[in-house]
């Protein structure tokens, strides 16, 4: 088991959404919520001071794409874990994310336990940085 927390951050312009994320990750050890945003132009300074291992990102929010977001956070090293979390589950949004670097790709009117059962995954995981599965076939 690992000894050390994952850290979460969370990005999307959903109060209601950010909360859920957060109340359902609050069950999960090994799991630390280190911050979380409205928008992707105040995630990003956040994100790039506090180093998160694991992003949650809107796809679209007022003020800044989350796809452009995680182009800029995949520029890091080490890049935090993106997982893309959308209302808009096309097949074209879809594919950006995954040239942009996204790790997973949910939906958010049917996919909102996948969260949990990611992270509790990677919570378990005894190796760090650990490897990530193909989380974008999970569909």
């Amino acid at each position: 088991m690992r000894t050390t927390a994952i850290t979460v951050f969370i990005v999307d312009d959903s109060l209601i959404v950010r909360a859920r994320i957060m109340t359902m990750l609050s069950d999960l050890q090994n799991v630390t919520i280190v911050g979380h945003a409205p928008n992707s132009v105040d995630a990003s300074a956040a994100i790039l001071t506090l180093r998160p291992d694991v992003v949650i990102l809107d796809v679209q929010m007022p003020g800044g794409s989350g796809i452009d977001l995680l182009r800029e956070l995949k520029k890091l090293h080490p890049s935090p874990i993106a997982i893309m979390f959308t209302n808009f589950p096309f097949v074209q949004i879809r594919k950006e994310c995954v040239e942009a670097g996204a790790d997973y790709f949910f939906d958010k009117s049917r996919d909102f336990e996948k969260i949990t059962q990611v992270l509790g995954r990677m919570a378990m995981n005894q190796d760090f940085p650990f490897d990530v599965p193909n989380g974008l076939d999970e569909h």
